[in-house]
Parts: C-alpha cells; sequence; structure tokens
C-alpha cells in the first residue's frame, strides 16, 4: 500500500498511536476479554498496547472494525478496501467529523450565552466589562492579589450542566500558581477577591478555553463555573 492511507490514519489516531500498533502486531498473543492475573509479561504487554491504543482514537472510531484491521494486518492478509475506497473513506470521515464539531460548538455557545443572559439576573452576582461573571460567598479581610501575584487557592470547576471537570477540594490538595499565567477569567476574576474569600466564578468561553476547549474534559464554547476559595496571596 501506498504511503498516503498511513498518514491519514495517523492523523485520526495521532502519530503516537503507530508505534504501539506496530508492537503489538510483532508480538502476538492470545487475551481474554477479561484480564487474567496469571496472564504472561507479553500477554500483559500487549493488553497494555492495545489500551493505550484505545485511548488514542477518536469514540467515532468502530471498535469492532479496528480489531479487525489489526488481526487481518498482522496475519498479513490483503486489505478488505482498496486504497482509493480507504482514502475516500477517510475524507468523509473528516468531513463528518468537523461538521460533528462545528454543530457541538455552536449549540454550547447558544446554550452558554442562555446560561450568561439567566445567571446575571441572580442576586449577588455581578458582571464585569469583559464579560466575567462573579458572586462573593464569603467575604475575606486578607491581602488582594494583582496580575502577577501567586495565589494559592482550593477550586472546583464545572460545567454549565454541572459536570465537573477539575477539582483540587477532590485531590484534597490546593494549588499555587502565577495569576499572569492562567485562563484570563481567572486572572482577572481572583483580582476580585482577598484573602480568606469564596467566590463564584462564570467565566464566559472568550475568556477561558474559546472555540478549542479541551478534548475530552471541555467542549469548545463552553462557560466555565469555579466555586473558588483563595487561601492566600504571595
Amino acid at each position: 500500500m501506498s504511503k498516503a492511507l498511513p498518514i491519514a490514519v495517523a492523523v485520526i489516531l495521532g502519530g503516537a498511536a503507530l508505534v504501539p500498533v506496530y508492537y503489538a502486531t510483532q508480538h502476538p498473543a492470545t487475551v481474554s476479554s477479561k484480564a487474567s492475573a496469571n496472564a504472561s509479561a507479553v500477554e500483559k504487554i500487549s493488553y497494555a498496547l492495545g489500551y493505550e491504543v484505545a485511548h488514542q482514537t477518536p469514540p467515532e472510531l468502530d471498535i469492532n472494525s479496528f480489531v479487525t484491521g489489526v488481526r487481518e494486518g498482522h496475519a498479513r492478509q490483503q486489505p478488505a478496501y482498496t486504497e482509493e475506497e480507504l482514502q475516500k473513506a477517510y475524507e468523509q470521515f473528516q468531513q463528518e467529523l468537523q461538521q460533528k464539531q462545528a454543530d457541538q460548538a455552536q449549540q454550547a455557545q447558544t446554550a452558554s450565552d442562555a446560561f450568561l443572559t439567566e445567571n446575571a439576573k441572580q442576586a449577588g452576582v455581578q458582571t464585569t466589562a469583559s464579560g466575567l461573571q462573579y458572586k462573593i460567598t464569603q467575604q475575606g479581610n486578607g491581602k488582594q492579589p494583582t496580575a502577577s501575584s501567586v495565589v494559592k487557592v482550593h477550586y472546583t470547576g464545572k460545567l454549565v450542566d454541572g459536570k465537573v471537570f477539575d477539582s483540587s477540594v477532590e485531590r484534597g490538595e490546593p494549588i499555587e500558581f502565577p495569576l499572569n499565567q492562567v485562563i484570563p477569567g481567572w486572572t482577572e476574576g481572583l483580582q476580585l477577591m482577598k484573602e480568606g474569600s469564596k467566590a463564584t466564578l462564570y467565566i464566559p468561553s472568550q475568556l477561558g478555553y474559546g472555540e478549542q476547549g479541551v478534548p475530552g474534559m471541555i467542549p469548545p464554547n463552553s462557560t466555565l463555573i469555579f466555586d473558588v476559595e483563595l487561601i492566600e496571596v504571595k
């Protein structure tokens, strides 16, 4: 087969996925659907490589067809489809994926706009010139940070549907960071607080992760909600 198809596959799976796929096909092992405590080293490594590859594939991929391709490739069988068929399928897949992502981004933007419009009407919520919304839930009386300050905080980050995507509280350990090295919504929002304060920050997407989002964690155009406790300003 030509180089065109492997390149296309690399774009879908991510280049790093090609190495473990190649390794796995050179080191065959029969592994049951459930990991065995008595598995050999080769079986465990083969399972681990397969598991890692799965984490690098898009959710739209058909896992049964993927496994069939690995098995037939390892057996050195002729591919089930021609290069032309696969290239056409790849281009169609990319178009469908891009359209799906665009639709999801638009839906997220619409939902975020609606949320912020209603949230601005809630008691205690204030809106800044940038569009950041915040609500002080506990007023502290310590130092107030500047954009260049290093702060120590506890926080829980959620999407507008309530899904938690990150939390230092759940990890049981606050974090420290310079305010000028985080998303704009954090840089601005923390400067509105004093040591000992607690607040909820409602960060519109343009002050968060924007149209890119964070793959697997934060969809594009998402408004972010952070419950923040400012523990210390350094």
